[in-house]
């Protein structure tokens, strides 16, 4: 029996939740919220579509205590930003919220692993590892995975090739210092830096846009339509099917780097970065052969993360 525990039923949880279902991602699905009439609702929504899927899963609202033999507690639940107040202050905010979520979790028993969809993603993983005590490898951010799809996706339209057999990734914090290293992007197995030598086709001054276009893409949606959700509903699907599904999938998850990268970035950084996922979380993470400019993008996204996180108040 494979078990998620879903806590936070806004847009992103539900998007999660509704992809969940339609995958047939596991057996039994609980959604949590501190608004528990939300949370009922929305499963019970859920179950009125069991009829037109392929699954049987067990859907319900429930509490912390069903997290006890859960495999993957999930957690969307967070503030949004108010008008005038610092990305410091909402981080505060959002850590007296998550003391309230990972204890009662903890004190379940819960032994599975944390993925963490809260943003600022990378932080809230730091926080989650924190107050938690878990392993490193049992804390999982949603990282830049989203923002790496986007990259192949707009990458696919560019070459005109399928997405699927692009390979490459947005690396950084999951936000306005994630860069894309093209040292490491290639087209099938021929790096992508190599079509662009001698092509009058593409250019580089091109894919310097895409890579404009990834970071910012979030910030076009919410002004399109208020929030991002859809996406990063089914990037918390990929990773969880890759755990409940033991596949030792490569994914940009936000990952505490340890020795990764040497001395050159905090080891208690958790940052998107390339990882291998498996039924025990985060198991390897890859040290690319990144360039020198681009190993100064990482270090300087690091340090930003490192420096917001220690001024927190625990």
């Amino acid at each position: 029996m494979k078990k998620i525990v879903l806590v936070g039923t806004g847009m992103v949880g539900t998007s999660f939740a509704y992809a969940a279902l339609n995958q047939n991602l596991c057996d039994e699905f609980v959604l949590c919220d501190i608004n528990e009439k939300r949370a009922k609702g929305e499963a019970q929504d859920l179950n009125h579509g069991l009829a037109f899927s392929k699954t049987s899963m067990e859907i319900y609202a429930g509490n912390y205590s069903d997290c006890k033999d859960a495999d993957i507690v999930v957690i969307s639940a967070g503030v949004g930003q108010k008008p005038g107040e610092t990305r410091l202050q909402l981080l505060q905010r959002n850590l007296e919220i998550f003391k309230t979520i990972i204890n009662p979790v903890v004190d379940s028993g819960f032994n599975g692993i944390f993925v963490v969809a809260t943003n600022p993603v990378d932080i809230m993983t730091r926080i989650t590892r924190k107050l938690s005590g878990f392993p490193n490898n049992k804390v999982i951010g949603t990282g830049t995975t989203l923002d790496s799809a986007r990259l192949r996706y707009l990458l696919g339209e560019y070459f005109d090739i399928d997405p699927r057999n692009i390979h490459g990734y947005v690396i950084g914090e999951h936000g306005d210092s994630e860069f894309v290293p093209w040292s490491q992007v290639t087209l099938g197995s021929k790096p992508v830096l190599d079509e662009l030598r001698g092509s009058e086709k593409y250019k580089m001054e091109d894919l310097e846009k895409i890579e404009k276009d990834v970071r910012h893409a979030a910030y076009e949606i919410i002004e399109a339509k208020g929030a991002t959700y859809y996406g990063i509903g089914m990037a918390i699907c990929r990773i969880t099917r890759a755990i409940l599904q033991n596949e030792n999938s490569i994914l940009t998850v936000s990952t505490r780097l340890e020795d990764t990268y040497g001395k050159l970035v905090s080891p208690k950084v958790y940052v998107g970065n390339p990882c291998i996922i498996n039924k025990d979380g985060a198991v390897r993470k890859f040290d690319l052969s990144l360039d020198v400019r681009e190993m100064k993008k990482l270090s300087e996204s690091c340090d930003l993360l490192d420096k917001t996180f220690l001024e927190l108040e625990f």
